[in-house]
């Protein structure tokens, strides 16, 4: 049995995590994943679980959150009818087939591997929250034949390396293709949920060494982490959403893309061991 100053350790700093994650995903629609990841690296290295698979067990974790959020929040926006199931339909196979691949190859990378990949990718998501701007397009429509079947597993590929949903490249990706926002928003939000199940399913199955896990992982998914984490951002995502129509989140999307750029500089930094 655990140590019970550990778990009541880890239990605090992961209704921390959730807590952050959940406000911020309410006031700047920010998916939890971008977060969790380097939150749960952090939280578990704290505790001392800083073994050679301890960025697959945060991407897997981070992953297993968000087969939750993403399936509450596709359901919410197809009651109001925002979801495009053709755009989903469409570009599913490709999504599903990335996150397969993306999982592989986690699997098979060492933390330090992973960490700089999640640490550039990082890096390009907040200099294009801090940089984008609305009116930008690359085409009037979403992509088909050659080009979608290039670009769709291309989104679940890199989500996976990032242990995110659909949001942080489907929203960016159908905004340029003149999707409107509400409707990309709500449509990758059934991007996360191709992403994360297939890549669960198979981390479920991800041996890793009983000394360098935290308690009640099952193959590379802290299960502790899974439930508090949901029972958080339950909790604290109304807050953010209320906050977010008591204020103007623009100004801070652009403070949020400061912060990830410099966790994405840090991150890399430790992967280079400097």
């Amino acid at each position: 049995m655990p140590d019970t100053t550990l778990l009541l350790e880890m239990l605090a700093l992961l209704m921390v995590i959730g807590a952050f994650a959940g406000v911020l995903a309410g006031l700047l629609g920010v998916g939890g994943g971008i977060v969790l990841v380097p939150a749960f690296f952090y939280a578990f290295r704290t505790l001392g679980y800083d073994g050679p698979q301890l960025m697959q067990m945060c991407l897997a974790t981070s992953l297993a959150t968000i087969i939750v959020t993403s399936v509450r929040s596709v359901l919410a926006h197809n009651r109001k009818g925002a979801v495009d199931w053709e755009i989903l339909r469409t570009w599913a196979p490709g999504i599903v087939l990335g996150a397969v691949l993306g999982m592989l190859l986690a699997s098979s990378l060492r933390s330090g591997t992973l960490q700089a990949i999640f640490g550039i990718l990082a890096l390009v998501v907040g200099l294009y929250m801090g940089f984008g701007r609305a009116h930008w397009r690359l085409g009037q429509q979403m992509p088909r034949g050659i080009t979608r079947a290039a670009l769709s597993p291309g989104v679940g590929f890199l989500s996976v390396l990032m242990g995110i949903g659909g949001g942080s490249f489907g929203v960016p990706l159908m905004s340029l293709f003149n999707v409107p926002i509400h409707r990309a928003v709500a449509t990758a939000a059934g991007f996360g949920v191709l992403i994360a199940v297939p890549s669960v399913i198979g981390f479920l199955f991800l041996p890793i060494d009983p000394a360098s896990r935290p308690p009640f992982t099952l193959g590379a998914v802290n299960g502790a982490a899974f439930v508090v984490i949901i029972a958080m951002t339950l909790i604290t995502t109304p807050w953010g959403v209320r906050l977010a129509h008591a204020m103007d989140p623009t100004p801070l999307k652009r403070v949020f893309a400061v912060f990830l750029t410099l966790l994405a500089l840090n991150m890399l930094r430790k992967a280079l061991g400097w």
